[in-house]
Protein backbone atom coordinates (compact mmCIF):
# COMPACT_ATOMS: atom_id res chain seq x y z
CA UNK A 1 0.00 0.00 0.00
CA UNK A 2 1.53 3.36 -0.77
CA UNK A 3 0.44 6.47 1.46
CA UNK A 4 0.81 9.83 0.43
CA UNK A 5 -0.16 13.23 1.78
CA UNK A 6 -1.46 15.48 -0.34
CA UNK A 7 0.88 18.73 -0.84
CA UNK A 8 -1.35 20.82 -2.80
CA UNK A 9 -2.48 24.43 -0.60
CA UNK A 10 -5.67 25.66 -0.54
CA UNK A 11 -6.11 29.02 -1.77
CA UNK A 12 -6.43 31.58 1.34
CA UNK A 13 -7.33 34.94 1.35
CA UNK A 14 -4.52 36.81 2.56
CA UNK A 15 -5.54 40.56 2.82
CA UNK A 16 -8.86 42.62 1.27
CA UNK A 17 -8.35 46.14 -0.15
CA UNK A 18 -11.36 48.25 -1.84
CA UNK A 19 -10.92 46.68 -5.26
CA UNK A 20 -8.69 43.72 -4.72
CA UNK A 21 -7.83 40.65 -2.66
CA UNK A 22 -4.28 38.56 -2.20
CA UNK A 23 -4.13 35.44 -2.51
CA UNK A 24 -0.90 33.73 -1.94
CA UNK A 25 1.63 36.83 -3.42
CA UNK A 26 -0.83 37.85 -6.11
CA UNK A 27 -2.53 40.63 -5.87
CA UNK A 28 -5.78 40.47 -7.66
CA UNK A 29 -8.20 43.10 -8.93
CA UNK A 30 -12.28 43.41 -9.18
CA UNK A 31 -14.32 40.86 -8.91
CA UNK A 32 -13.45 37.43 -8.28
CA UNK A 33 -14.55 33.57 -7.47
CA UNK A 34 -12.30 31.31 -5.04
CA UNK A 35 -12.36 27.85 -3.98
CA UNK A 36 -9.88 25.99 -2.11
CA UNK A 37 -8.27 24.65 -5.58
CA UNK A 38 -9.34 27.40 -8.19
CA UNK A 39 -9.65 31.32 -8.83
CA UNK A 40 -11.18 32.45 -11.56
CA UNK A 41 -10.56 36.12 -12.40
CA UNK A 42 -12.71 38.67 -14.18
CA UNK A 43 -15.83 37.48 -12.57
CA UNK A 44 -18.15 39.69 -14.59
CA UNK A 45 -21.40 40.54 -12.22
CA UNK A 46 -23.15 43.48 -11.96
CA UNK A 47 -25.03 45.09 -9.00
CA UNK A 48 -24.79 43.45 -6.06
CA UNK A 49 -28.99 43.63 -5.25
CA UNK A 50 -29.35 42.60 -9.22
CA UNK A 51 -27.17 39.22 -8.52
CA UNK A 52 -28.98 35.93 -10.42
CA UNK A 53 -28.50 32.48 -10.54
CA UNK A 54 -26.69 32.76 -14.06
CA UNK A 55 -24.08 35.40 -12.23
CA UNK A 56 -23.36 32.68 -9.96
CA UNK A 57 -22.71 29.25 -12.56
CA UNK A 58 -19.34 29.38 -12.79
CA UNK A 59 -19.48 29.36 -8.60
CA UNK A 60 -21.84 26.29 -8.97
CA UNK A 61 -20.17 24.43 -11.24
CA UNK A 62 -17.40 24.20 -8.38
CA UNK A 63 -19.82 22.30 -6.51
CA UNK A 64 -19.76 23.94 -2.97
CA UNK A 65 -22.08 23.16 -0.53
CA UNK A 66 -22.02 26.88 0.50
CA UNK A 67 -21.61 30.12 -1.56
CA UNK A 68 -19.83 32.84 0.15
CA UNK A 69 -21.81 36.45 -1.95
CA UNK A 70 -19.50 38.95 -0.80
CA UNK A 71 -21.32 42.03 -1.66
CA UNK A 72 -18.95 45.03 -2.01
CA UNK A 73 -17.85 47.63 0.89
CA UNK A 74 -21.11 47.04 2.43
CA UNK A 75 -23.89 44.21 3.14
CA UNK A 76 -26.11 44.37 -0.01
CA UNK A 77 -29.35 41.95 -0.19
CA UNK A 78 -29.67 40.57 -3.70
CA UNK A 79 -33.20 39.53 -4.09
CA UNK A 80 -34.74 36.63 -2.47
CA UNK A 81 -35.18 34.60 -5.21
CA UNK A 82 -31.38 34.01 -5.56
CA UNK A 83 -31.48 32.05 -2.31
CA UNK A 84 -34.33 30.28 -3.23
CA UNK A 85 -32.89 28.78 -6.31
CA UNK A 86 -29.61 27.72 -4.42
CA UNK A 87 -31.30 26.60 -2.05
CA UNK A 88 -33.65 24.51 -4.63
CA UNK A 89 -30.30 22.91 -5.97
CA UNK A 90 -28.87 21.79 -2.20
CA UNK A 91 -26.49 24.73 -2.06
CA UNK A 92 -26.43 27.20 1.06
CA UNK A 93 -25.89 30.97 0.46
CA UNK A 94 -24.48 33.21 3.22
CA UNK A 95 -24.09 36.70 1.89
CA UNK A 96 -22.24 39.60 3.33
CA UNK A 97 -19.90 42.19 2.97
CA UNK A 98 -16.50 41.26 1.04
CA UNK A 99 -14.33 41.77 3.78
CA UNK A 100 -16.34 39.56 6.00
CA UNK A 101 -16.67 36.97 3.04
CA UNK A 102 -12.66 36.98 3.17
CA UNK A 103 -12.50 36.09 6.70
CA UNK A 104 -15.32 33.50 6.49
CA UNK A 105 -13.70 31.81 3.58
CA UNK A 106 -10.39 31.54 5.46
CA UNK A 107 -12.47 30.17 8.14
CA UNK A 108 -14.50 27.49 6.32
CA UNK A 109 -11.29 26.01 4.35
CA UNK A 110 -9.08 25.43 7.33
CA UNK A 111 -12.64 23.33 8.26
CA UNK A 112 -11.92 21.58 4.75
CA UNK A 113 -15.81 22.85 4.24
CA UNK A 114 -16.37 22.54 0.27
CA UNK A 115 -16.87 26.63 0.24
CA UNK A 116 -16.90 29.28 -3.14
CA UNK A 117 -16.88 32.79 -2.72
CA UNK A 118 -18.33 35.02 -4.66
CA UNK A 119 -16.58 38.28 -4.52
CA UNK A 120 -18.05 41.85 -6.02
CA UNK A 121 -15.12 43.96 -5.10
CA UNK A 122 -14.78 47.02 -7.43
CA UNK A 123 -12.03 49.23 -8.12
Amino acid sequence: MQLSRDTAEPHLINSYEPGRVRIGERWLAGSLIASPERLIEGWSVGAPAAVKVADLEPALALEPEIVLLGTGSTLVWPEEDLMDALAARGVGIEIMSTPAACRTFNVLVNERRRVVAALINPY
